[in-house]
């Protein structure tokens, strides 16, 4: 199977995760509650697999020697906490604005935030320039947002309010694969930087929800029957990650991000046609802000001005 198809299809994981952690938000009422739901069903299932994993294993091993030596500050290791933050407010919008206007915004952040991400270096594999392609980029793809959902800017369903959350959920994104960039550089295991991000994202939304609970905050809801797909939000996170860890090494960063978008852009807007959220319907303008994400996602891609890294010693 043709790997380019692979990235496709795991770019469009994003979107049916989306889609199946919206859903059980709204069936809960909770965003919170259906993110802890999706990570501790992710983290389940690394945990399971963990005892057979020598790899898993070996990647926590070196993360340990990494701590020790003060390689990395101990701190990093808990970006799975911006993951659930981004997870909670995914389940908490899409049911809102739909999973094709929350796809656009979320991209939209994380290709503004990912100029300061890139610029600073917090990935560990060097800086990278901020050129005028990227800015423009960046640009294009926030004017994408507001052209994605012109015709509802007065409508009752759209809260801007919520389309400006997904641009911050995209932008939280951007930081998260920065600090795992970090950490796999140490662990040289992506599993176990998956499943380090599920854990202090569980034990994160975890300790958010038993404050919230505390204090009267939120009531937590009784699980719902069904339908059966609400509660694949996990899973479809750790086969993204099965995916990510393995085509990246063969296409490169560059090419898989492109596929991967693409394949999240028309999943979204598929899902919208198929099985929209209630009050959700697709539009030319929608169909065009799609267009000019992924003409942005191009653009900024095609710039790589990147300062080599000085050689670690040895």
């Amino acid at each position: 199977m043709r790997l380019d198809f692979l990235a496709a299809l795991s770019g469009a994981m994003i979107a049916l995760q989306a889609r199946a952690n919206g859903e059980l938000s709204h069936r809960l009422d909770s965003g919170l509650q259906a993110a802890l739901i999706s990570f501790s069903s992710g983290l389940l299932a690394l945990l399971v697999v963990t005892p057979f994993s020598t790899h898993i294993r070996e990647g926590l091993k070196n993360l340990k020697v990494a701590v020790g030596k003060k390689e990395i500050a101990r701190w990093k290791l808990s970006a799975g906490a911006l993951g659930g933050g981004f997870v909670a407010m995914q389940s908490q919008i899409v049911p809102l604005i739909g999973v094709a206007i929350f796809s656009v915004a979320s991209i939209a952040g994380q290709t503004a935030m990912s100029l300061v991400v890139d610029r600073i270096g917090l990935t560990g594999g060097g800086k990278k320039l901020i050129s005028v392609r990227r800015v423009l980029a960046a640009v294009l793809t926030v004017m994408a947002v507001l052209v994605s959902v012109w015709d509802r800017i007065d409508a009752k369903n759209l809260s801007l309010t919520a389309v400006t959350t997904g641009c911050v959920a995209g932008a939280i994104v951007a930081v998260q694969r920065a600090f795992n960039g970090e950490i796999n550089e140490h662990s040289h295991q992506s599993f176990t930087t998956s499943l380090l991000n599920f854990a202090t994202g569980a034990t994160f939304l975890l300790f958010v929800i038993t404050a919230a609970s505390m204090v009267g905050i939120i009531d937590l809801s009784p699980l719902p029957a069904g339908p059966w797909w609400i509660y694949t939000g996990g899973v479809i996170g750790v086969i993204y990650i099965a995916f990510t860890s393995t085509i990246v090494q063969h296409l490169g960063v560059l090419t898989f991000t492109l596929f991967s978008v693409g394949g999240q852009l028309a999943a979204s807007l598929i899902i919208d046609l198929v099985s929209p959220t209630d009050g959700v319907s697709v539009s030319a303008y929608l169909v065009t802000g799609l267009a000019m994400t992924y003409v942005g996602v191009i653009a900024g891609g095609v710039s790589s001005s990147r300062v080599k890294k000085p050689q670690r010693q040895k």
